[in-house]
């Protein structure tokens, strides 16, 4: 009997986002989305969430080169999306890095795609004084995540508006 191409012996490989991985990672990131955040964010704006708008704004993101995007693959799928760089205050950069997203395909957690992409990011971030990330508050899971890869919450929190919700974020630190 063959291997299945998702059995855990078959190497992960984490690469440069391309163009063409945009539709995939929409679907992890909606997904991704949808299922963590149930309970934390509206049930309707979760709902209205669209893989295809998003690929839109995936698309347009990359092309204007928006920091630098990673996928992790197993067997040719793409299971895991993150994005990182310069460290923003609003908008301008601050000097340390930034991991700006992370999202493993919902089916996939568990397995180390989201562990493995952090490693890679956190590896290429070594220049960098600090490396943060932005949690939303109510996140266990992911804060239980983070805080087992070294980061730690900062006190700084934040706020941003989604589906007439307000919805908070920690910044975590490492």
């Amino acid at each position: 009997m063959a291997p299945s191409p998702h059995a855990p012996h078959t190497p992960l490989r984490i690469r440069p986002m391309l163009l063409t991985d945009c539709d995939r990672v929409s679907r992890i990131r909606v997904h991704g989305w949808q299922q963590a955040y149930r309970g934390i964010v509206a049930d309707a704006y979760l709902d209205k969430l669209d893989v295809e708008e998003d690929a839109e704004l995936r698309r347009a993101r990359f092309g204007r080169g928006d920091g630098v995007h990673l996928v992790a693959e197993r067997a040719g799928e793409v299971l895991g999306w993150a994005a990182y760089g310069p460290g923003r205050e609003g908008e301008v950069p601050d000097g340390n890095g930034e991991l700006y997203a992370l999202y493993v395909d919902p089916e996939h957690l568990g397995g180390g795609i989201g562990r493995a992409l952090l490693t890679e990011v956190t590896e290429r971030c070594a220049d960098y004084p600090r490396v943060y990330l932005w949690v939303l508050t109510g996140n266990t899971r992911a804060r239980r995540f983070y805080e087992g890869a070294g980061f730690r919450p900062d006190g700084t929190e934040q706020s941003f508006e989604a589906g007439g919700q307000e919805v908070f974020e920690v910044r975590y630190v490492k």
